[in-house]
């Protein structure tokens, strides 16, 4: 339905109906079909987001918010994550906008902790939408898909009244359309690498440029442990806006009472380290004083703790079992997703995977290393693994730095990902050359020559793997439910063994995946 808020003769709101589907229609008209690099579509200039926000009445609104601005290469939807259910739990009404979605659109704008409801969704899109509509030209063109959703976010939280809104930088910093903020209580910077270099630059120096251009004229920032090249660029910056930019310790994991992070994985430490900076110097700096939290080092306060071991955030280190296959135990087919598609965030993610499925749980349950099955500790026999990489990612990226690492890092943890499934769109070239890429490692990790390798590509072409491409250690599936179609059937014709299967690569994949996998 279509709920849009209006007014009726005698002055009184009214809903005017139309459906979820449209809305998503016209949302996706926004989408350039040119790549993110193409700086020709007048959409791109930056000035115009500032037509955007008097069109939509929200220079005011705006110059209100208590803001946190967060950019980085890896860690950022984290560190927002971890920011917003501190913050939650201290009392505070919290608006959090992140990027980007797995499932649905609305992931990325959460009142208090959930994703904003549909009715409230479709009443404030339609309201920019018409407003803009009419009000746009050749001149001010519509924004583009993303610059929507940011002035979206800043009308939803203008209008719930929250106590402190997190945004997450989309790309970059500087040219960010989340970047419009002007006097954001605090700033933060995670952990910075190589990504999207075709925008931002081929060094780590340009890169953090980019992203120190959220730094604003005397607000505090906070960043983590840097790379030298990165944090130079970093502290030039903050000198030349008087910025106080201060180095955020990993958190002692000592501190929150022998719970563990909401958020898996060693790397966590980090983000909620620049997180409990965040959220102390904000409460400072708008008047809830009560304790300087940035200076314990014995202790953290229970709502700080609380947050940090509540804290949620789909297809980051997320382990999902098959809910819809039809098995005696449901640990026979278990998702590991991490949406890691930098060569850090890659090794992060390996390191994950490999110690996640190596714990003893009703879901990793590993044979020893001459494949023999073990007993658990009630005497049950448990079941021989065998583990899947599930693997895309966009063609801007460079696979040669992706998969390198991730075999790299399982290896140092003695362990394999063996067997890749690639998803798979219509024109299947990018996923065959995903494909030969790592039969080549892989037959490099099995001491054979793989410049000399003869590699053979067979076409399955029964009713199950209908049209998938298949050398000897990998399959590149044409569509994304054959591939879990035919996972299941390796399950059912398989009893003795448990499935782990790491998706990674890409976080559009990542969502795609969860959409099949979860009721």
């Amino acid at each position: 339905m279509r709920v849009n808020i209006d007014e009726d003769g005698n002055g009184s709101e009214k809903l005017v109906v139309s459906s979820y589907d449209e809305a998503m229609e016209a949302l996706s008209s926004l989408i350039t079909k040119r790549s993110r690099a193409d700086k020709s579509n007048k959409g791109d200039r930056f000035d115009l987001l500032f037509d955007y926000i008097k069109i939509l009445e929200l220079e005011e609104p705006i110059k209100q918010m208590k803001i946190i601005h967060v950019a980085g290469t890896k860690g950022k939807g984290s560190t927002c994550t971890f920011t917003e259910s501190i913050l939650r739990n201290c009392g505070f009404r919290t608006g959090l906008f992140t990027s980007p979605h797995l499932i649905d659109v609305r992931e990325r704008f959460r009142l208090e902790g959930s994703d904003i409801s549909e009715e409230k969704f479709l009443a404030y899109f339609w309201w920019c939408w018409d407003r803009l509509k009419e009000r746009t030209s050749d001149e001010v063109p519509m924004p583009t898909y993303f610059r929507f959703l940011a002035l979206l976010a800043f009308k939803i939280f203008a209008a719930e009244q929250v106590d402190v809104a997190i945004l997450e930088v989309g790309l970059g910093g500087k040219f960010d359309a989340t970047n419009v903020v002007e006097n954001p209580v605090v700033c933060g910077v995670a952990s910075l690498g190589y990504d999207h270099m075709e925008i931002l630059g081929n060094t780590l120096g340009q890169i953090a440029g980019e992203k120190a251009g959220i730094f604003k004229r005397g607000v505090p920032a906070f960043t983590v442990p840097q790379p030298e090249e990165a944090m130079n660029v970093l502290e030039q910056k903050a000198s030349q806006l008087d910025v106080n930019l201060q180095i955020a310790a990993p958190l002692d994991p000592s501190l929150i009472s022998g719970l563990h992070l909401g958020l898996e994985g060693e790397h966590q430490y980090m983000n909620a380290g620049l997180a409990i900076a965040l959220c102390s110097t904000w409460l400072q700096r708008t008047g809830h004083v009560g304790i300087n939290y940035l200076n314990q080092t014995t202790s953290l306060p229970d709502e700080f703790i609380k947050g940090l071991a509540t804290a949620s955030l789909q297809g980051r280190a997320q382990i999902v079992p098959d809910q819809f296959i039809e098995s005696e135990s449901p640990g026979d087919l278990v998702f590991y997703l991490d949406g890691a598609h930098s060569p850090e965030s890659m090794d992060v993610c390996a390191n994950w995977f490999c110690l996640a499925t190596k714990e003893d749980s009703p879901y990793n349950q590993c044979s020893d290393s001459k494949g023999l099955q073990k007993s658990g500790q009630n005497g049950s026999l448990k079941k021989n693994v065998t583990q899947i990489l599930l693997f895309n990612c966009m063609s801007v990226r460079d696979p040669q730095l992706l998969l390198p690492r991730l075999v790299n890092a399982c290896a140092s943890h003695g362990g394999s990902v063996a067997s890749p499934a690639a998803d798979a769109q219509v024109d299947l070239s990018w996923q065959m050359t995903l494909q030969k890429l790592w039969e080549s490692l892989i037959l490099g990790e099995k001491g054979r020559d793989a410049k000399n390798a003869e590699l053979t590509s067979e076409v399955v072409s029964d009713d199950t793997d209908k049209g998938a491409h298949s050398f000897e250690n990998s399959t590149v599936f044409t569509s994304l439910p054959l591939t879990i179609n035919w996972l299941r059937d390796s399950v059912q014709k398989n009893q003795s063994v448990r499935f782990q299967v790491l998706v990674t690569g890409s976080l559009h994949l990542v969502g795609d995946v969860l959409r099949l996998i979860k009721k």
